[in-house]
């Protein structure tokens, strides 16, 4: 039987636009279907307009520390508008590179949506229909809110990056690390920042140490973070919103936005229709290959729900290729994966958390937490963490948790060391580089604890 095309990706992101170019260049026909930007939630409205976010709302911070530091520097105000029409213009750029990588390696692209029709046919919006001897799904997922009374009042991630001005006041629901990361940036910009989250602490399934500093410390700066709240219904003020709390009280804010949970974009592909299965949550199962239970249906990505991380979609994208057309069965790596969370303070984290390595075997911990030479000698009061867990039995470094400013350039290096199966005494025969935050990694004598 002939096929359109060898593969049909669907979804134009990060993992779709790698797998698509680099099944190209191995001489494989291949079409793309993307029914919004090209560049998926991490170009578009995710990691790269939420960085460029982090790094204009540091700036503010900035200026108090250059005075301290003897410059003759006054404080401005921050333009929203400014900010955001370049913001616009460098996501743009971003886009037209994505589509360029696809049209120079002779992909062809459709700016529609793709349904599946049956094991090998796609039909795209516009009513024709595409067949394909293998058919990727890279579809990605979606911030949801989470079913209350009035929330159609709120906005949620997607919605952030295009507001026509900038709020007065925000209450941010949630407490992972979008919802942490947007508190202080909201924060950074001027903006009076409230955070509930109806946990004990943020940024749960992190480790404990680091993420109860992160959270002390983002109090320190200004959010008013609210433990074990949550928000019960909102309702219409005028030009504000009425927020009622499950303690009870009621509180007026400008703007709402909940980051509360984000869900695989699977739905009305009619992929269950064709025998591809979903899990609880919608997310397309896949077995270590990416392989669906339908044969020639693979998926990758935040659509199948395992480690929603751009990088680890492309490297998904990757082991895809290697596996179908290349004939080298590869299975993406998920163990052991650097993550850095763009707090203010940054933590940067590889490796088990102190408290999910103790439940494993016995351990130790090193930990130094200390105020940092630029930050003291501007008379600020913020204190970083470096800290490191072993294994007793082998001596390797089980965990690595930074929090620190540049937390997630330390970790990407930190993170070589932990794949590579570093001990304590690996870490400790290397030089300190000083003067630097790090050279703590190195330099720990004594663990805190043991247990």
């Amino acid at each position: 039987m002939s096929f359109d095309y060898d593969l049909f990706v669907i979804g134009g992101g990060s993992g779709g636009v790698r797998a698509a170019r680099v099944a190209a260049q191995e001489g494989v026909k291949v079409a793309l279907a993307e029914e919004d930007r090209y560049g998926g939630t991490c170009v578009i409205r995710g990691c790269v307009p939420k960085k460029l976010m982090v790094f204009a709302s540091e700036y503010s911070s900035m200026v108090s520390d250059a005075q301290a530091y003897g410059w003759d520097i006054q404080p401005g105000a921050f333009s929203w508008d400014n900010f955001r029409t370049k913001m616009y213009a460098e996501l743009d750029r971003l886009e037209n590179i994505y589509r360029g990588i696809l049209k120079n390696n002779g992909v062809e692209s459709f700016d529609h949506r793709a349904t599946v029709v049956d094991a090998h046919t796609v039909e795209l919006s516009d009513g024709t229909r595409k067949t394909a001897k293998h058919i990727l799904l890279a579809a990605g997922g979606r911030p949801v809110k989470p079913g209350i009374p009035g929330e159609e009042l709120a906005i949620t991630s997607n919605e952030i990056f295009h507001l026509d001005k900038l709020p007065e006041t925000i209450l941010i629901v949630g407490g992972g690390y979008i919802a942490s990361e947007f508190a202080g940036i909201m924060n950074g910009m001027g903006v009076k920042t409230t955070q509930f989250y109806r946990g004990e602490q943020i940024l749960r399934g992190f480790d404990n140490e680091a993420r109860t500093l992160v959270a002390d410390e983002m109090i320190a700066k200004g959010i008013d973070l609210q433990l074990g709240t949550n928000v019960v219904e909102m309702t219409n003020a005028g030009d504000q919103i009425r927020v009622l709390d499950t303690h009870g009280k009621e509180h007026l804010f400008d703007q709402v936005m909940f980051a509360t949970g984000r869900v695989p974009n699977s739905d009305s592909l009619g992929l269950e229709e064709v025998g591809v299965k979903l899990g609880r949550k919608g997310e397309v199962q896949v077995d270590d290959y990416g392989q669906t239970a339908v044969p020639s249906i693979f998926a990758v990505g935040d659509i199948t729900d395992r480690v929603n991380l751009t990088p680890v979609a492309i490297r998904e994208g990757m082991a895809f290729v290697e596996t179908v057309f290349k004939g080298n069965p590869t299975k993406p790596d998920h163990e052991l994966i650097p993550t850095a969370i763009f707090t203010q303070p940054e933590m940067g984290t590889v490796g088990l958390s102190e408290e999910d390595a103790r439940a494993q075997e016995p351990i130790e911990v090193y930990s130094a937490s200390f105020k940092p030479m630029q930050q003291s000698f501007a008379g600020r009061s913020e204190r970083v963490l470096m800290k490191l867990v072993i294994s007793q039995a082998t001596r390797k470094v089980l965990g690595c948790h930074i929090v620190a400013p540049g937390a997630g350039e330390m970790i990407q290096l930190a993170g070589i060391a932990v794949k590579m199966g570093a001990t304590k005494e690996d870490f400790d025969r290397t030089v300190a580089v000083h003067p630097t935050m790090s050279e703590e990694l190195v330099t720990m004598k004594s663990p805190t604890r043991t247990s």
